[in-house]
């Protein structure tokens, strides 16, 4: 049976060029028709959103400018040592929003209506009241920024997040004469506090609510070669920070002050080590909220295998940006927070300020711009989120890790660091009851004293 779609608009408003096709592609959307793909990419944006199938290249990215964080945009631009190549693609798809857990959204309708921002003395602010689940579901001024930075903090993950030799995380370290050094890395990161999975205590360790556990595993010469981070229930407590030497077959706990040293080598400083954009502590940063916009980031609905295999050959070479065989990027909601040292303890820290762009729906980071102490541009790091991630007894769910991947490029000192958590076959992290048993050892593996088993 025919049927026929008529759609009440005048003859001016539709005959507009461009917007005569973003018109007709979301018309042939709810019809179900077929829509060529070199029309598609024609598709122009409107001022809130870009239409699905979009192609953006190299020759009508000023097109999407509004869409791009200043990192992104500058890349497309071409003023980075590395180059997009002329053929390089971004596809947009469907903005898909996977439920958090069950669980989470119940404690975060438990306790968020009791959470409070408390400004300190010092000139530190704090949350209060914090028992789980998002700190802020509706977060408002005053003190909107913080409340933002505290729902990322506090963002849903799963109790245990593992990687072993067997499916390490790979990262690969690059500079301005394409000289490239590869590792791989176990990684055990443990939330011991404010659980809300189902079957693990709420608080497992005393004082301590996460920990993030290391190990290079090759190339040999630094291998055994670990690092613990603990994060502290008191947020006005500097997290501390063991590091295992095998020459010496001992760990070292470093300064509070080493937060801006690299992470085992790579361009993340202590402070970046998270795929959320974000690992400094909220006790020790102011946020201001600046904006609620849309920018397209590349998370979820990857090609797993084709983002593992081959690892980092796949990449567009040589400034590892993702191809569009890796994934379709989103138009994601995000708020943007300018981050910066408390103003008493800004002497000395490595970044001026960190522009972060956070996604409004999963509060972690989609893209980071990160400035040095003048406040000039120094490192852009796209932030590629996990995808919906299975968690033994959790239905839905994301489990922040390295199931995507991450880039980090040092403009400054035209150096890069592309990381990801898939083998070559597609596999990524072993969540909660699937690790493997030893890697769920609490001593072992969240503890100062569990180091001094490396190498045993």
């Amino acid at each position: 049976m025919n049927r026929r779609l008529y759609v009440p608009l005048s003859v001016n408003s539709i005959f507009q060029g461009a917007a005569f096709i973003t018109l007709w592609v979301a018309i042939a959307a709810i019809a179900g028709i077929l829509i060529p793909s070199s029309l598609l990419a024609q598709a122009a944006p409107s001022e809130d959103t870009i239409p699905v199938g979009t192609k953006i290249t190299t020759q009508n990215w000023q097109q999407y400018k509004q869409f791009m964080p200043e990192g992104l945009a500058d890349m497309f631009a071409g003023q980075f040592l590395w180059k997009l190549p002329a053929d390089a693609t971004i596809e947009i798809g469907p903005t898909v929003n996977v439920p958090e857990p069950p669980t989470y959204v119940a404690a975060s309708e438990k306790y968020g209506s009791q959470v409070r921002v408390v400004h300190l003395p010092n000139g530190h602010m704090d949350v209060l009241n914090y028992f789980g689940g998002l700190p802020f579901p509706d977060p408002e001024e005053p003190d909107k920024g913080y409340k933002v930075l505290a729902n990322l903090w506090y963002s849903y993950r799963p109790h245990l997040n593992v990687t072993d030799f067997k499916h390490p995380v790979r990262d690969c370290i690059s500079d301005r004469y394409d000289n490239m050094s590869c590792e791989s890395i176990d990684i055990v990161y443990r939330q011991e506090g404010y659980n809300t999975d189902p079957g693990v205590p709420v608080f497992e360790g005393n004082d301590v609510w996460y920990t993030e556990w290391l190990m290079v595993e090759a190339p040999e010469q630094a291998k055994y070669t670990a690092q613990l981070t603990l994060f502290y229930k008191d947020n006005q407590k500097w997290q501390d920070e063991y590091v295992f030497v095998p020459s010496l077959r001992r760990s070292l706990r470093l300064s509070s002050t080493a937060r801006c040293s690299p992470l085992l080598g790579s361009d993340l400083a202590q402070d970046d080590a998270q795929v959320s954009g974000f690992n400094g502590g909220i006790a020790f940063f102011n946020a201001q909220y600046l904006a609620h916009k849309k920018i397209i980031g590349l998370t979820g609905a990857y090609n797993y295998l084709e983002v593992g295999n081959q690892f980092p050959k796949n990449f567009y070479q040589p400034l590892m940006f993702p191809p569009p065989s890796m994934g379709q990027w989103q138009v994601r909601d995000v708020d943007v927070l300018n981050i910066q040292r408390v103003p008493s303890e800004r002497a000395g820290y490595c970044y001026g300020k960190r522009i972060l762009y956070i996604d409004s729906y999963y509060h972690t980071g989609l893209w980071d711009d990160l400035y040095d102490s003048n406040m000039k541009l120094w490192k852009v790091a796209l932030l590629a989120v996990p995808d919906a991630a299975i968690v033994p007894g959790v239905p839905g769910g994301r489990a922040p890790g390295l199931d995507g991947f991450f880039t980090m490029w040092d403009i400054q000192n035209d150096h890069l660091t592309v990381i990801t958590g898939l083998n070559e076959k597609g596999e990524g992290y072993f969540v909660n009851s699937n690790a493997p048993k030893e890697y769920q050892d609490y001593d072992r593996y969240a503890t100062p004293s569990g180091l001094s088993e490396i190498m045993r």
